[in-house]
């Protein structure tokens, strides 16, 4: 049996405005670049996999990600999380960098480079 994962939702009045996804490892185990992430970092022996985590438009900036990541933090405390993030995407490694993620990994997939963070 796969043991549940939560998933956080952001609303502002009746609109979703954003959301964490999470999932093991045993979920992701046939998906070839999570096997990409985890040969090039290994992590804890309970890692999930965090992400992706999503955050409208109109929110960004003002701490969505950061507070949704918190609640994660809460709903899974000790756990650590893994997560690849495309090098080119300076947006979200900043926001991965303020939220206290450290880089532990890189590796190429598919002709494009990746960090890997925890």
């Amino acid at each position: 049996m796969m043991q549940a994962m939560p998933l956080i939702v952001a609303r502002r009045n009746s609109h979703v405005t954003g959301f964490l996804m999470m999932t093991t490892r045993a979920m992701n185990a046939d998906i070839p670049i999570i096997k990409a992430m985890f040969t090039a970092y290994e992590g804890s022996a309970d890692a999930y996999v965090y992400g992706p985590v999503c955050v409208g438009a109109e929110e960004r900036r003002k701490g969505l990600a950061q507070a949704m990541f918190a609640e994660l933090k809460r709903l899974q405390p000790g756990r650590e999380g893994v997560l690849f993030i495309r090098l080119d995407n300076e947006a979200s490694l900043r926001a991965h960098i303020r939220m206290g993620m450290k880089e532990t990994a890189k590796f190429r997939f598919n002709g494009s480079d990746y960090l890997v963070f925890s």
